[in-house]
């Protein structure tokens, strides 16, 4: 669903029309989704039949083998999305009856069924499962140079219960004994194999219950992921965006809930998921916009509603990407806007693929405002990816009031103002920063970016001393922040 035609999309089309969009905006990671031999189209790749065949109705190996080496050629590294937490109950062309039995890989008694999922759970006990699965891993290493894994529904694999009606509120419910200890020792295995196979290997969970020592190597006593997804992010800006005016929008509360997470961890922080994109729910640019995005988005349309979700969009997407202590996820398009849903072909919508694609001509015409926003999005990544190990510079507060409705931080040598105030710009707003002088580097209120311009951009900044803080080396520094908008600086001397 990558192609802009209403038809499934195929490796060769990714590899000529979208492969160039990705290394032009400046992201160098893709977390490819339904590679696996799927059945249903619409599952989202998620309930696999053939674990050890790229699905054939998207081309050939080779035109896989094809796409990955691509990638690689131009610096970007290519992540697949597995699927061992369950399995297709299909036993025709799925493993439901490899053998004849219904238990050769998976539970013969009441667990053998997903209650959530309408398919089949492995039983992680079985020495064959476990050659199976760790086998799998090592074939998509190898075999097509794959860069590593998103593991799939990791929190259904760690608990009896699927993790499933629970809150996991304090650390007792993760120690309760309800914990599947096979499928710990599996994704242990699974771990070791593929960083022995290529230590460079990236493994990410995706994981919601919060599960401690997911992401801690194996010699520290934990599972062995580099990264875990940090689910709550996507959650808390949905929620914020539904239920808070704009006025109610809390900088200490968003500073807190994207740097909420364990030291010895490092996550992926993301916006938004495809999840949100599906129909039923919303992704954040159409819970912003909504039916205006129909008729709205031209370029020298002034819309309040259009104007508040574009700057908004911006500044959500900025504040995630820069609080980062691992890696930043996009799901493809929403970078720019794309509008409406994901429906994959269906009886209720008269099998069309017109939702199973992404409209690239609309951040391609000139006339549109979704260029606006791709052009920013390009503006974080090759900034962020300019800094070297960015995410693993200290995140330091330098300022928040939430009356006011703005926060700063610093990062490295890049300080970063949001101010979320709907109505309210500031002159002469003071931030305690490092005494020195700062220019500016990136402004969300810039025209070509679909902002006013108010803006000064080739303004150097110098710190007022204050006899306060100077022992600290710190002054005041004193900028115009207009309302709803971001400014990063760069720290000079």
């Amino acid at each position: 669903m990558a192609q802009n035609k209403e038809a499934v999309g195929t490796y060769e089309e990714f590899r000529t029309e979208v492969l160039p969009r990705i290394v032009k905006s400046g992201y160098n990671a893709i977390q490819i989704m339904a590679i696996q031999e799927h059945p249903y189209y619409g599952s989202f790749g998620y309930h696999v039949s053939s674990f050890f065949a790229p699905s054939s109705r998207f081309g050939t190996p080779e035109e896989l083998k094809r796409l990955i080496d691509d990638a690689h050629r131009n610096g970007i590294a290519v992540i697949m999305d597995i699927v061992h937490s369950h399995a297709v109950k299909n036993e025709v062309e799925g493993l439901g009856r490899f053998d004849g039995t219904p238990d050769l890989y998976f539970y013969g008694d009441g667990r053998r069924e997903h209650p959530a999922w309408d398919s089949l759970c492995f039983d992680y006990g079985k020495n064959q499962v476990l050659n199976f699965l760790l086998s799998n891993c090592k074939y998509w290493l190898e075999e097509f140079r794959f860069d590593g894994f998103r593991f799939d529904g990791v929190t259904s694999m760690l608990y009896y219960s699927h993790g499933l009606g629970q809150a996991f509120g304090s650390y007792d419910d993760y120690y309760n004994g309800h914990q599947d200890t096979n499928a710990i020792t599996y994704l242990t295995l699974a771990n070791k194999l593929i960083h022995e196979i290529n230590p460079n290997a990236i493994t990410i969970a995706e994981e919601m219950s919060g599960m401690p020592g997911l992401a801690r190597k194996f010699k520290d006593g934990g599972m062995g992921f580099d990264y875990r997804m940090a689910m709550g992010i996507p959650d808390f800006w949905i929620k914020t965006i539904k239920e808070k005016k704009d006025e109610d929008w809390k900088p200490t509360a968003i500073f807190w809930e994207l740097t909420n997470r364990r030291a010895d961890e490092k996550t992926i922080s993301y916006a938004e998921s495809h999840d949100q994109a599906l129909v039923g729910d919303k992704t954040i640019i159409f819970r912003l916009i909504d039916k205006e995005m129909y008729w709205h988005m031209s370029v020298n349309d002034d819309n309040a509603v259009v104007e508040r979700g574009v700057a908004l969009h911006k500044l959500i997407r900025l504040v995630t990407a820069a609080t980062i202590n691992g890696g930043y996820l996009n799901f493809m398009g929403n970078e720019w806007g794309h509008p409406e849903w994901i429906d994959f072909p269906r009886l209720g919508n008269g099998w069309s693929h017109k939702y199973a694609r992404r409209q690239w001509d609309l951040v391609d015409r000139d006339d549109l405002k979704y260029r606006f926003l791709g052009a920013f999005d390009s503006e974080i990544m090759h900034l962020l990816g300019s800094t070297r190990r960015f995410q693993a510079l200290p995140v330091r507060k330098l300022w928040d009031k939430d009356d006011d409705q703005v926060l700063a931080f610093m990062r490295g040598d890049l300080v970063f103002v949001f101010n979320f105030h709907p109505t309210k710009s500031f002159s002469d707003y003071g931030i305690l920063a490092p005494a020195g002088k700062y220019v500016g580097v990136l402004d969300s209120d810039d025209k070509r970016f679909g902002g006013y311009g108010n803006v000064d951009e080739s303004i150097t900044h110098f710190t007022s001393p204050d006899p306060l803080y100077d022992p600290d080396g710190l002054g005041w520094l004193k900028l115009y922040i207009p309302a709803r908008s971001a400014l990063v600086l760069r720290y000079k001397e």
